[in-house]
């Protein structure tokens, strides 16, 4: 049974990324109001420029803190690399700064409206949420793991965390307990092969949640793609009747949401740089 893959996502999302990045050798570049300033102003023309929604910044003596909103589209890597260039050259000739004016590595981190540790228990509590735990035999697969896979990536530090929902197509409730657990361990080998990791899946009739971990190179939206074509190649070809009872002609619905979150909240550190500045 072939079906046809999904290309494109349109999307419900909320990705927040906290970045810190230095100076090359921690010099205090940006130690005067002027430079500070004039820092500051370049980093929001090259965020507006690249359709990069800067929510918060604050500009030390010899480093920057800001946080982002970005779309699904946009990894984190392209996003520094970018902003770094940019800003370098104009801030070094304007400033009579030799070159380079950054350091190579950076700190990343996702934050989010809520702290990651209620986002593991609203997918625990998935079969409850939904009605489905006082059934004999719940529709319902959970997976959670004991020790989370670790990503790695050169001159960075950082830690990537989103929360995803799938829905099956018109949400008809084609996933019984055991696609869904096939589903999920079959996902495990993708995300091994992609790059990514899933921390926790939790399957129901008609729709997924997963906790999904990336690298800074890797954006949400070719995680989201990876998921559902692999996802929908291997349903098709382990349970084909099952997809031709229910009658579907593609699994996924060509849309998805992504919602970034970690151990410390978005206004938590949006309020700690207003504090520090």
């Amino acid at each position: 049974m072939e079906l046809e893959p999904i290309t494109s996502l349109a999307w419900a999302y909320q990705l927040h990324y906290y970045l810190v990045f230095r100076t090359h050798l921690r010099r205090p570049r940006f130690a005067t109001p002027e430079a500070a300033q004039k820092l500051s102003a370049l980093l929001e023309q090259i965020c507006a420029r690249h359709e990069y929604h800067l929510l918060k910044l604050r500009t030390y003596r010899d480093h920057v803190r800001c946080v982002l909103s970005l779309r699904p589209n946009q990894d984190l890597s392209t996003v520094l690399r970018t902003t770094k260039a940019n800003s370098a050259g104009v801030f070094c000739k304007s400033q009579s700064v030799p070159a380079p004016l950054w350091a190579r590595g950076y700190f990343a981190r996702s934050l989010g409206r809520v702290h990651i540790g209620a986002v593991r228990r609203y997918l625990d509590e998935q079969a409850d949420h939904h009605g489905y735990a006082r059934r004999v035999i719940p529709p319902v697969y959970r997976y959670g793991c004991a020790e989370p896979a670790v990503l790695s990536a050169a001159h960075s530090y950082f830690d990537l965390a989103h929360h995803v929902v799938l829905k099956t197509h018109h949400r008809i409730g084609l996933l019984s307990s055991r696609m869904g657990r096939e589903l999920g361990q079959y996902w495990l080998r993708v995300s091994n092969l992609k790059g990514f990791a899933i921390d926790r899946i939790s399957t129901l009739p008609d729709h997924v949640h997963l906790l999904v971990r990336t690298v800074p190179a890797l954006c949400i939206e070719k995680c989201a793609l990876a998921l559902i074509n692999n996802g929908q190649h291997f349903l098709a070809k382990t349970f084909p009747n099952e997809l031709v009872r229910s009658g579907v002609d593609r699994v996924w619905e060509a849309s998805a949401y992504a919602g970034s979150c970690g151990e410390v909240t978005t206004a938590t550190v949006k309020a700690f740089l207003t504090r520090e500045g």
